[in-house]
């Protein structure tokens, strides 16, 4: 792969992952109120660790490109579940796009779920020490 695609592939993952990264790191800043507000909206609040494991570890798995389809699909899929349990009031212009934002940001996980990280990766790292050395023969 060439070096713009590379750098397109890791500006990607971060770009798409920072939203995650800091959206987790805020709700441990306002720990209490998160969860006041996803008792309100009928989510237990006791959810909320593992919420912020998923936004924070995601987006860093994500960023560094570490089991990036896997991570890539968790995070499109928490995409999706928040797009439709905290933007549902669709005839709200803000929630609306709010609705469609999560549901653009899980196509982008997808792709990622679909390509993987990319060669500027800890999992293409992984992948090229874990192969055979077929060159020595």
């Amino acid at each position: 792969m060439n070096t713009t695609q590379n750098a397109a592939d890791l500006v990607g993952r971060i770009l798409i992952s920072l939203i995650f990264l800091l959206s987790g790191l805020h709700k441990i800043g306002g720990y209490e109120a998160t969860q006041g507000y996803m008792a309100a909206m009928g989510v237990p609040g006791a959810l909320l660790p593992i919420v912020i494991a998923l936004e924070v570890g995601g987006a860093l798995a994500i960023i560094l490109g570490y089991h990036t389809r896997l991570f890539a699909f968790l995070l499109a899929g928490f995409s999706i579940v928040s797009a439709l349990l905290f933007h549902r009031a669709l005839g709200d212009q803000v929630q609306f796009i709010m609705f469609m934002k999560n549901l653009a940001m899980a196509g982008g996980f997808l792709f990622l779920v679909a390509r993987g990280a990319g060669d500027w990766s800890l999992d293409a790292r992984r992948a090229y020490h874990s192969t055979p050395d077929t060159r020595q023969s």
